[in-house]
């Protein structure tokens, strides 16, 4: 009989046990035709202890730690669970937004220091939403979502997409943009939402940041190497020429000592409020721990009582 083996993080496998029932196994044997991977690196060596495997099934949403060219020499699926966050990190995404264009944050730090004519002490270059344009780099389900909201606080939106079909803009009423530069160069806040693969890894450097618009802001929720390294955010900050970046990924997690990262943690007067971190967090609550682990375990049941596979990165 086909079993299913998950390889890393979880302890107490009693919802997919629920699922899954006796095709859930604890153990190693070559049995397994299987695996649901955590933060397991999958490679030609892991693979090789599992003879007759079909499938793998990410419970997140990236795939980058599974090598899918070894996979696809022998011939095994492998599939991701696209869907499980999707509110969770848009509503991040738009958080984020939200925050740069009011700059929450950084009143929280300046206003420490008021002891005098506290309402005085405005911002002068904060414009209101529906005076700013987004522009969205990727429009999946987690760029669309946050595109919807968006516009329901009233911002002008763009979206640049090349493997979207036409007509989206009609759909989505917004706007779409077909060269990268151009987006940038008119977005105030730019959103990045785009899948990490050769296209997008390293995306983000120092011309990027250049041909933004002087005085804009990034947001990335999606993956941390998008970011060619911190150098390119620094810079950017350091200068003014951005006005305030915020994170939810990094290209190191937990991040290493750097220009940027030390002026975070010190809190120094520059940066006050204008780079906000969260710990690659924004895929999480509770309902959405619990979703994810039901939706993977489910498409492994389907695997094994039906030969098929949903969501398959492999095709």
């Amino acid at each position: 009989m086909d079993k299913v083996f998950i390889s890393d993080r979880v302890t107490n496998p009693d919802i997919e046990k629920s699922i899954l029932g006796e095709f859930l196994t604890t153990e190693y044997s070559k049995d397994i035709t299987v695996i649901m991977v955590w933060h397991q690196v999958v490679n030609a060596s892991y693979l090789n202890d599992f003879p007759n495997l079909k499938g793998i099934i990410r419970y997140g949403v990236g795939f980058d730690k599974i090598d899918l060219e070894a996979c696809a020499e022998r011939g095994i699926v492998v599939c991701n669970n696209p869907d499980y966050c999707t509110e969770e990190v848009s509503t991040t995404a738009t958080a984020m937004i939200l925050n740069s264009s009011r700059c929450i944050s950084r009143y929280d730090e300046l206003a420490r220091n008021y002891r005098s004519g506290w309402q005085e002490n405005v911002l002068p270059h904060i414009t209101r939403n529906s005076e700013l344009t987004i522009g969205f780099i990727g429009l999946g389900r987690i760029g669309a979502m946050t595109l919807t909201a968006c516009q329901a606080s009233r911002y002008k939106t763009q979206f640049y997409d090349p493997y979207l079909p036409e007509g989206m803009d009609k759909v989505i009423n917004s706007t779409k943009v077909d060269q990268l530069d151009n987006l940038l160069a008119s977005s105030d806040i730019v959103s990045i939402h785009c899948p990490l693969n050769k296209e997008t890894v390293g995306m983000v450097d120092d011309t990027f940041i250049k041909k933004m618009k002087a005085g804009s802001s990034l947001i990335n929720t999606a993956r941390g190497t998008i970011l060619d390294s911190l150098d390119c955010i620094y810079t950017g900050l350091k200068s003014n020429h951005l006005n305030s970046v915020h994170l939810d990924v990094l290209p190191d997690e937990p991040p290493k000592s750097h220009p940027l990262i030390d002026a975070w943690r010190n809190r120094d007067d520059w940066l006050a409020g204008r780079l906000t971190i969260n710990p690659h967090s924004a895929y999480h609550s509770i309902e959405s721990g619990i979703e994810q682990r039901h939706k993977a375990a489910k498409n492994a049941l389907k695997a094994v009582t039906t030969g098929v596979f949903s969501n398959i990165v492999n095709e």
